[in-house]
């Protein structure tokens, strides 16, 4: 897929998120993370479910760990990992909250993911990242 095709999949909100996890990269030398529209769509349905059930936590009563969510959503990994939030109102502001927090910084600077998704929920604001290593 060209970039401009995967973005359309991608809300502003969600693709600016990718823009700043990369630019966090750059800063460490580290590769871009490529948007894998499939994993976005997973990552969205997070967000909803968190939302719409009223909890914030990696383990959903709905779909279990993020890596149960991922593969009954037919996502394949070698490795994965799940970022969450819940205010923040715009991307700077939860990238800035992740980048402040070691395990979250942790998946955003991690060399050996490859792909991303994000899911953001307006209506309460809620954020989701999920890294894969494919």
């Amino acid at each position: 897929q060209k970039p401009a095709e995967e973005a359309k999949s991608l809300s502003e909100f969600e693709q600016r998120v990718v823009e700043l996890t990369n630019a966090e990269r750059a800063k460490q030398g580290l590769p871009a993370l490529k948007i894998d529209t499939e994993l976005s769509k997973v990552a969205r349905i997070k967000s909803e479910d968190m939302q719409k059930n009223n909890y914030f936590d990696h383990n959903s009563p709905t779909y279990g760990s993020p890596f149960d969510m991922m593969k009954k959503f037919g996502i394949s990994y070698t490795s994965a990992g799940e970022n969450i939030a819940q205010g923040q109102r715009t991307p700077e502001e939860v990238v800035q909250a992740w980048m402040n927090s070691a395990g979250h910084r942790a998946n955003i600077l991690n060399n050996g993911f490859t792909h991303i998704g994000v899911g953001y929920v307006e209506s309460g604001n809620y954020w989701t990242q999920q890294f894969i290593t494919k």
